[in-house]
């Protein structure tokens, strides 16, 4: 966080390490930087400026004081029916604008909703956006953190369109309802099965396709149970709405300008003005996780770890087959992040097996003796 010496106005700024690209700034940050500056809306963050400083590329954001994470963290008082409607509907907003210009977010999740100071929502991290729209056009699946990927995404599917975003407007509007992840498995796998016990097992007749999709797994069916049984004091509207953005056929699910449609948006109580919103706060401590692998809750760069933040990550991946010419390999969550202090994590398993090899190694080097 800094302040603008001639307008005094507090904004947060992003550096983007350039150190080890010998060929000028890495094309997605040049892509970021010009979605950015085209897509303008009360709802998207604003980019006030960019500049470079040694061998940083720093970019300028208006300032955020929190983010909806927060604010479903923050267990000091209920999130009424009014509050959760205005964030959802503030969400969809910005999800439409971009799909109006043709943009897909492809990382939607709490941390990159961000509220500013009069309680505005803010979409931020367009590292992942791309232009969609060209016929036949092929981008990586390996997009989202992986509580809020789409089933599509999840079976393989390169070939993808709005409907990935609205699925992750989705979750977040069940985890505003429940306080807590809808979807919140531990690897691709473990997702689809939970995903699988709150919806049903999808099938031929439901989502036509499914079976030809890449990565396609057979589950033993399940009948989708009743949402009124997660969900219990939540209104008919409610309940509607989430079931037709939470549709497993991308064909059939609702875009963002037909779920701001939805009579949920139009009936009692009404989403209260963001102004009217309660400002709210949780400890970072505190903060629920997704742990994986490509879905890391990385921070921006700040001056303080425990300061206000931009919301903001960097992936610095040409991931899309369609961009380079190149294949999924590099996917988001293999490159370095814009966080000078990150570090990769080795799960419990990848602990373990290290141990043994170790130990193993160990006793092979005893034995030679």
């Amino acid at each position: 966080m800094t302040s603008r010496a001639k307008t005094n106005e507090i904004v947060a700024i992003k550096k983007i390490r350039l150190g080890k690209y010998r060929e000028g700034v890495n094309f997605t940050a040049i892509r970021e930087i010009k979605l950015l500056q085209e897509i303008k809306h009360q709802h998207v963050i604003k980019l006030v400026d960019v500049f470079a400083h040694k061998k940083n590329l720093n970019l300028v954001f208006e300032f955020c004081s929190s983010d909806l994470e927060m604010v479903i963290r923050d267990k000091s008082a209920p999130l009424s029916t009014a509050e959760v409607k205005s964030y959802a509907k503030m969400t969809l907003e910005a999800v439409r604008h971009c799909h109006a210009n043709w943009v897909l977010h492809r990382d939607l999740k709490p941390n990159n909703l961000l509220i500013a100071p009069d309680g505005c929502l803010k979409l931020a991290d367009f590292g992942l956006a791309r232009i969609f729209g060209s016929p036949d056009r092929r981008f990586t699946h390996q997009v989202f953190a992986r509580w809020y990927r789409a089933p599509e995404l999840l079976l393989g599917s390169k070939t993808y369109g709005p409907g990935v975003d609205v699925w992750a407007v989705g979750c977040i509007f069940a985890e505003l309802m429940l306080r807590k992840p809808f979807f919140a498995g531990s690897s691709d796998i473990d997702q689809l099965g939970k995903v699988y016990a709150a919806l049903g097992t999808p099938t031929e007749s439901i989502w036509p396709g499914v079976s030809t999709l890449p990565d396609y797994i057979e589950f033993v069916y399940v009948p989708p149970p009743p949402l009124r049984d997660t969900f219990p004091n939540e209104s008919d509207e409610a309940l509607d709405l989430l079931k037709r953005m939470l549709t497993y056929d991308p064909n059939k699910r609702l875009t963002a300008s037909q779920a701001l449609e939805h009579a949920y948006f139009h009936t009692k109580p009404e989403a209260l003005p963001y102004d009217k919103l309660p400002k709210r706060f949780v400890a970072p401590s505190e903060r629920a996780v997704d742990d994986s692998s490509d879905g890391d809750r990385a921070v921006a760069t700040r001056r303080s770890l425990s300061g206000p933040k931009t919301g903001e990550k960097r992936r610095l991946d040409d991931d899309d087959d369609d961009d380079q010419g190149g294949d999924d390999d590099d996917a988001p969550g293999t490159s370095d992040s814009a966080d000078p202090n990150f570090r990769p994590r080795l799960g419990a398993e990848d602990k373990e097996h290290l141990r043994k090899r170790k130990n193993a190694l160990d006793q092979a080097f005893a034995d030679a003796d």
